[in-house]
């Protein structure tokens, strides 16, 4: 006698993604594995007193979103604090750190200066949309508070801006040459290196950090998240993911990639890629070349165009990388750097072609903005994957950030049929900018140009089955096969059909473990 389901989800259009043109009506589910794929009259055979029986009248099931590059806890800030994303300037920035600092006037503790809660901080803006295209200036923020410290971060979060409190608190710690000036004096933008301080003072406690987790999960199930690939460094959030897994209380799997400087930990304790449970696992040592487009650090072989004296910087330089790609490499973790300008590519190419097989272990570059055509033939032969951001495209059309920063070389940037063609591995993440796969798709089928434009199909493939592959998990997530996890996403419309509005396209339903995590019908 065949065992009852207990889940089912019937009256769909599944799309497998295993073969482009192979689609079903209906998926059976028992103790969170897909057990039946097919018509609705079958699988009924299926149905049992205790079975969850949803009829999704014809929305479009796929699997579940795999985001390969985020940072939770940032999407966690953008909900607790000021959600600077989508101002249309510095006024508008200024009034919502405003808001926020009335809204927490009481909350901070009169008796320890260094308290947390007295930070007024933001998230997320952009100004690079704006008219005024300006960073935030320490002027800006004395407006919010002459008391308290304030500190707006850019969406890249290589660039901080903070107000006269705050730089009077840390200036003494950050590099020189990561604090911007006129006339010698500080303007309260610090990029790179200069923005540590500033997080590691803002660093909240584990109860502080469950807090984040706990709303940026439920934000990422009602996007279709399923799993994500979390960038960690100094912080309590590993910790946090394997509480509240003990607890049954992740309704995202986690693949954590450690920063470098926690790459002799993570040897003497023991840890190696792969290594967790079926929610919590270690992933790979994560390190920065360069910096970003949004700060003028990315490292590029050919100068800025609005800056035709600067061509970027390294945050961590090729030697110093190639160090920590052999120590990971023999220790038997997968590594993963991130690399925006041409040259900072090249760099962890170099130091992977000396790995005894980058393929097998999967060595990632993450960004991958400005390769050249000979880096892009260098990740097909050498099998790194690619994990791209496709919700960066925003910045790509004629007069957006990669205009302004390369002129006509923004149509080189993420080239994403090209690494295709070449074979490599693509893996999409959103790196929280924000966290939306549908965005990041609408944007891969709909960029500026040609070279950067991939098929609703390929898009889709690269935000499931190419992120499943970047965190070694094809077998068992990434297509809606029998015998996977039954991580699956319904959607109100169809990719498909609507191309040219794929953003505009909701969240219906999202199934993790075989457990329903958001239901928004």
């Amino acid at each position: 006698m065949t065992q009852a389901a207990d889940l089912l989800l019937t009256n769909a259009e599944v799309h497998t993604l295993t073969d482009p043109d192979e689609t079903h009506e209906a998926v059976a589910v028992r103790d969170g594995r897909i057990v039946r794929v097919g018509n609705s009259y079958e699988l009924r055979f299926l149905d049992g007193v205790d079975t969850d029986v949803v009829d999704l009248d014809g929305r479009v099931l796929l699997p579940g979103f795999i985001d390969a590059h985020t940072h939770l806890t940032a999407t966690g800030r953008y909900l607790v604090h000021a959600d600077l994303s989508g101002a249309t300037g510095p006024a508008e920035a200024v009034e919502r750190l405003q808001t926020r600092a009335d809204e927490t006037a009481g909350e901070s503790d009169a008796d320890d200066e260094d308290s947390r809660d007295e930070w007024v901080l933001g998230f997320g803006y952009d100004e690079s949309t704006w008219d005024e295209k300006r960073y935030l200036t320490r002027e800006d923020l004395d407006a919010v508070s002459d008391s308290r410290p304030v500190a707006a971060f850019r969406e890249d979060m290589h660039v901080a801006s903070l107000n006269s409190v705050a730089l009077d608190r840390l200036l003494s710690e950050m590099p020189s040459e990561d604090v911007h000036r006129e006339g010698g004096e500080p303007t309260g933008v610090v990029v790179e290196e200069a923005v540590d301080p500033v997080y590691a003072t803002i660093e909240p406690d584990a109860e502080g950090t469950e807090r984040l987790v706990r709303a940026a999960q439920s934000y990422a199930n009602k996007r279709g998240v399923t799993a994500i690939h979390d960038m960690v460094r100094k912080s309590r959030a590993p910790e946090v993911y394997r509480a509240l897994d003990l607890a049954d209380d992740l309704t995202v799997r986690v693949r954590i990639n450690y920063w470098a400087d926690h790459l002799d930990a993570l040897i003497e304790t023991g840890e190696r890629t792969n290594y967790g449970s079926d929610f919590v696992q270690t992933g790979a040592i994560k390190s920065y070349t360069d910096g970003s487009f949004g700060g003028r650090t990315a490292k590029l072989s050919e100068p800025y165009s609005d800056a035709p004296d600067e061509t970027g910087q390294w945050v961590v330089g090729p030697d110093e990388l190639a160090e920590y790609v052999a120590r990971a490499d023999e220790a038997g973790f997968q590594f993963t750097a991130h690399a925006i300008g041409d040259e900072a590519i090249d760099a962890v190419l170099d130091a992977y072609e000396n790995c005894e097989d980058p393929g097998e272990s999967r060595h990632r570059i993450e960004h991958v903005e400005l390769a050249s055509e000979e880096a892009i033939e260098r990740f097909g032969d050498l099998g790194v994957v690619a994990s791209v951001q496709p919700n960066f495209l925003k910045w790509a059309g004629e007069t957006g950030l990669y205009a302004d920063r390369l002129g006509d070389r923004r149509t080189a940037t993420n080239r994403y049929p090209a690494l295709l063609d070449a074979g490599a591995r693509l893996a999409f993440g959103s790196d929280c900018m924000p966290l939306d796969p549908l965005l990041g798709i609408h944007h891969a089928v709909n960029a500026p140009a040609d070279s950067q434009r991939l098929g609703v199909t390929e898009a889709l493939r690269a935000y499931t089955l190419g992120a499943a592959y970047a965190g070694f998990d094809e077998d068992e997530s990434g297509t809606v096969e029998v015998g996977k996890r039954a991580d699956l996403v319904a959607l109100d419309g169809s990719p498909w059909e609507t191309p040219d509005a794929i953003r505009d396209v909701d969240v219906a339903l999202t199934v993790v473990d075989g457990d329903v995590v958001y239901d928004g019908r």
